[in-house]
């Protein structure tokens, strides 16, 4: 695999908010890169996609999830842990 756990996620997020990778900072939140819940969840889906795995999330009540969505970074640690499971 050429692209890191952490470059796949910001390339797919950057795509949601329609700007480059290198605009997406690892301690910003979907909020602050303009990406609303419905981005969210096509970011979501999208994530499990590309990595092949199930993120336990719900979009109705993202705060009950275990599934950190506080920031970029906090995305990628969960998505990485979620990989790792997988193996």
């Amino acid at each position: 695999m050429a692209d890191s756990v952490q470059d796949r996620v910001i390339a797919i997020i950057a795509e949601q908010a329609v700007l480059e990778p290198g605009d997406v900072a690892m301690d910003n939140s979907l909020e602050d890169l303009g990406i609303d819940s419905l981005g969210l969840v096509e970011s979501i889906f999208a994530i499990e996609e590309a990595f092949d795995i199930q993120v336990p999330f719900n979009a109705n009540e993202p705060e009950q999830s275990a599934f950190d969505i506080s920031s970029v970074a906090a995305i990628v640690k969960a998505v990485e842990g979620l990989v790792a499971d997988q193996k």
